[in-house]
């Protein structure tokens, strides 16, 4: 056998039954606790359509890789030729672009995901290389037309029980409207992400407000209009079923004034003005406070992802458009913002359920503490920090965020893990979740700093797991 046969079939051994499990602890908490429950994944970017089609995909490449700019990065890194990553090359030469990128990818939370994606969706055993990157693309192309491998196939093989997409206020929700998830099998849901509502100084807001406009069928030529305009909107939203909403932002304004001159801002922008910074900060506040009020009114789920730096290299972005991976983390001032925010909210009882989700590992705890600011009794854990999101959530960065919000606040109280994702492939991340969480709790069990109580430990991890999501959004 030559050595290229041999490294095809090289046997993937380390993506075991205790896979990240380090001792007889951790393989109790997982196995019996964590891994029974079913998956609630609350914010995510699935396309609705093909959850409702059930679409059946040709190719890995179509499922695996488009959209996918964590494997882009890696792939670009390596020296990958763009025509193999996002340009016009073939299904199959895409594939076999990435297979042969894997390996290069040790150390990188890449190299888990890849494995326990081949093993738990196709049961492939070998790891994926140049050699075996051929065969594997046959197989698992054979696999993805059975019927149990279309979309909610894979959502099912997974025990997925609901999805949360995300959707512009631009949507018809023609998608949701039409789906039936009992007949299904699997409940969908959306959340509302009105960002580009907020951005005022982005270069497209105006033309964003004039497509707004046609939908809400309200004419938005003042700030009242505007105002109007998402409200109707967030209603049709809530009468399709929506209690979340989503905002990614760089970090939460704060500037305040009066409403006068927030009117004069926005009329100002709608001129075609361009705005001082200090006028942008006062219109998104404005803003943000005034969904913020209409979220607690509803009684959604607010969400706020801070601190990315996005679309750094302006050449590609030019070429590729955002979101195609060229983000990364930045350094904001996040604490004194998000407290005025949080508590101008909070001062007239106008709060709603909270998410914070936190880019920067180094303001870990400061948005630990911030939580616990506002959680007010009222509620379980109505003011969470997120779990560790895009370039955090990976072991490094889920135990970082753990230990903060145990340090800091109550761990118990978690509403765990999600996906943030594009890809129908991405669920085992909630396995991957779960195996770091129990090994967390496992050690410390083994090191005598917590008790050997598995019904106490048991049920804390069951709650993170999946009963805390179940409560807190009550889907």
């Amino acid at each position: 056998m030559s050595t290229a046969d041999t490294a095809s079939r090289v046997k993937n051994t380390f993506i075991t039954d205790n896979f990240l499990l380090q001792n007889k602890y951790a393989e109790e908490l997982y196995h019996k606790y964590a891994a029974p429950q079913p998956i609630i994944d609350y914010h995510n970017h699935l396309p609705p359509a093909e959850i409702v089609a059930d679409r059946q995909f040709e190719t890995i490449s179509q499922v695996w890789l488009s959209g996918d700019h964590y494997k882009w990065r890696a792939m670009r890194t390596l020296g990958v030729n763009e025509r193999f990553i996002t340009g016009d090359a073939s299904d199959e030469e895409k594939f076999l672009a990435w297979a042969k990128t894997v390996p290069h990818t040790l150390r990188n939370p890449l190299y888990h995901w890849t494995h326990l994606e081949l093993k738990r969706y196709f049961d492939i055993d070998e790891l994926l290389n140049e050699q075996s990157g051929p065969e594997i693309y046959k197989e698992v192309n054979r696999q993805l037309q059975l019927k149990e491998n279309s979309c909610r196939g894979l959502l099912k093989q997974m025990n997925v029980e609901t999805v949360c997409t995300t959707e512009d206020p631009l949507d018809t929700l023609e998608q949701h409207r039409k789906y039936d998830g009992k007949k299904a099998g699997l409940n969908m849901s959306t959340a509302f992400r009105p960002d580009k509502a907020i951005l005022i100084e982005a270069e497209g807001f105006n033309a964003y407000l004039n497509e707004l406009e046609d939908v809400a069928k309200i004419s938005i030529a003042t700030y009242t209009d505007l105002q109007d305009a998402l409200r109707q909107r967030i209603d049709f939203f809530h009468e399709n079923g929506c209690r979340l909403c989503d905002h990614g932002l760089n970090q939460i304004s704060w500037a305040e004034a009066s409403e006068a001159e927030i009117k004069e801002i926005f009329k100002k922008r709608r001129g075609g003005a361009d705005l001082a910074p200090q006028e942008v900060e006062q219109f998104k506040t404005a803003i943000l406070l005034f969904l913020g009020e209409t979220y607690h009114e509803l009684g959604w789920v607010q969400q706020f992802h801070l601190g990315a730096l996005r679309n750094n290299n302006k050449r590609m972005l030019a070429q590729l458009g955002p979101d195609t991976g060229w983000d990364s983390i930045g350094d904001y001032s996040q604490a004194e913002a998000l407290s005025n925010f949080l508590n101008a909210l909070d001062s007239k009882d106008k709060l709603t359920k909270t998410i914070i989700y936190n880019l920067n590992p180094s303001d870990n705890e400061v948005m630990a503490t911030m939580i616990g600011n506002f959680n007010d009794g009222s509620v379980k854990g109505k003011v969470q920090l997120g779990s560790g999101w895009w370039f955090l959530d990976q072991k490094d960065g889920m135990e970082k965020q753990m230990n903060a919000l145990s340090n800091m606040g109550l761990i118990s109280c978690f509403v765990g893990m999600l996906t943030d994702s594009r890809s129908f492939l991405s669920f085992p991340r909630h396995e991957y979740f779960r195996r770091v969480l129990c090994n967390l709790f496992g050690q410390e069990i083994a090191s005598g700093e917590l008790p050997n109580d598995m019904d106490l430990v048991g049920q804390t991890i069951a709650n993170i797991s999946y009963h805390n999501a179940k409560e807190y959004f009550n889907f």
